[in-house]
C-alpha cells in the first residue's frame, strides 16, 4: 500500500515538448543630457506629459538649490499640465509649492495649500505625508500649538515610530522653557482640546521621552553600525531630558507601565495601517489612546509641581 503522496506521475518531471516561443523585441532606452529640462528645453511640444516633466524637474532642481521662487514658479506651471487622474503627481506638486511658500514667508498661501491637501487625503500614506508637511510648515512659522497637535496626530497614526515621540517631547520642553503654554497666536489652530498648562506639558514631556526610550530599545535588537550609534545617542538625549524633568521613581514606573502596554510583536504587526483607506480605519486621538488613561492615574496632581520646580531651577 502506497503512502498518501508517496508516488508521483512521471510526467511532472518530464520536460514539456511544446514550449511557447517568446518573441523578443529590441528596446532602445531614451538617453537624456544632464539637466535636459532646463531653460533650453522645448516647450512648444503638444505633449502635455512632456511639459509636465519639464516643469516638475525644473521645480525639483530649483528646490534642491534653494531657489524657492524659481521652484514655486515651475511647480505652478507644472500644475496646469497635470492630468486630472494623476493624483500622485498633483499631491507631489502641491506639497512642493507649500514648502516653497513656507521658505518664502507666504504664510496664508502655505496654509491654503495645506488645507487643499487635507481635503484630498484619502489613505494613511497621504495623511502621514500631510502631517509631516504640516510639522515643517508650522515649525517654520513658529506655530507651536498646531505643530504640537500635528506631532500628536503622527504619534496616534504611527504609534511605534520613536522619532515622532521624541520630537513631540522636545516641543513640550520648548514650551516649558519659553512659557508658550500660555494662550497666544500660535494656539489659534490647535486641533486637540488639551489642557494647556505647565503641569500637563511637563507630564506630556515625560510621557514622550519614556515612550521614546522604550521604542528605541526595542529597535536596538535589529540595528548595528551607525544606525545603532544614532539610536544610542537618541536614548541618551531622552534620558537627559527626563533627568531635567525630574519625575520621581513612582511616576516613571507608572508611565512606563502605561506606555508599554501595546509594545508586543503581535500588537505592533496588527497596527500596521500603511496605505489603508481613511474611510476604513478609526485612528484614536492622542487623548483617547494615552492621555486620558494617564490623567486618570492621578500622576499630574501627584508629581507635577515637584517636577516643574526642578525644571525651572
Amino acid at each position: 500500500m502506497d503512502l498518501f503522496g508517496s508516488n508521483f506521475d512521471d510526467s511532472v518531471f518530464s520536460e514539456a515538448k511544446d514550449k511557447n516561443t517568446v518573441s523578443v523585441s529590441s528596446y532602445n532606452a531614451k538617453c537624456c543630457k544632464p539637466e535636459w529640462f532646463g531653460e533650453s528645453a522645448a516647450l512648444d511640444t503638444e505633449d502635455s506629459l512632456e511639459k509636465q516633466k519639464i516643469f516638475k524637474f525644473r521645480g525639483d532642481l530649483a528646490m534642491w538649490k534653494g531657489k524657492y521662487q524659481t521652484a514655486l514658479d515651475a511647480y505652478t506651471s507644472c500644475l496646469g499640465w497635470v492630468a486630472e487622474n494623476n493624483l500622485s503627481i498633483r499631491r507631489d506638486i502641491l506639497e512642493g509649492m507649500a514648502r516653497c511658500c513656507a521658505e518664502l514667508g507666504h504664510r496664508d498661501r502655505a496654509m491654503e495649500l495645506l488645507d487643499l491637501l487635507s481635503k484630498e487625503a484619502s489613505n494613511t500614506c497621504h495623511l502621514t505625508s500631510l502631517l509631516l508637511l504640516k510639522v515643517t510648515v508650522y515649525r517654520h512659522f513658529g506655530l507651536v500649538g498646531p505643530l504640537m497637535s500635528s506631532l500628536q496626530e503622527l504619534c496616534s497614526l504611527l504609534p511605534f515610530n520613536p522619532w515622532n515621540w521624541y520630537n513631540l517631547g522636545k516641543i513640550c520642553m520648548h514650551r516649558l522653557d519659553h512659557g508658550t503654554y500660555l494662550k497666544d497666536e500660535s494656539m489659534e489652530m490647535e486641533a486637540e482640546d488639551d489642557k494647556v498648562s505647565e503641569e500637563s506639558l511637563w507630564l506630556k514631556a515625560c510621557v514622550c521621552f519614556v515612550r521614546t526610550k522604550l521604542l528605541l530599545r526595542i529597535l536596538q535588537q535589529q540595528q548595528s553600525s551607525f544606525v545603532l550609534r544614532h539610536n544610542q545617542i537618541a536614548i541618551q538625549k531622552a534620558e537627559e531630558a527626563l533627568a531635567r524633568l525630574h519625575p520621581d521613581q513612582t511616576t516613571l514606573l507608572n508611565l512606563t507601565e502605561v506606555m508599554s502596554e501595546d509594545l508586543n510583536p503581535e500588537k505592533m504587526r496588527e497596527d500596521n495601517q500603511d496605505g489603508m483607506s481613511l474611510s476604513n480605519i478609526c485612528v484614536p486621538t492622542f487623548r483617547e489612546r494615552w492621555w486620558d488613561r494617564i490623567l486618570l492615574s492621578g500622576l499630574l496632581e501627584a508629581d507635577g509641581q515637584n517636577g516643574l520646580s526642578d525644571v525651572k531651577a
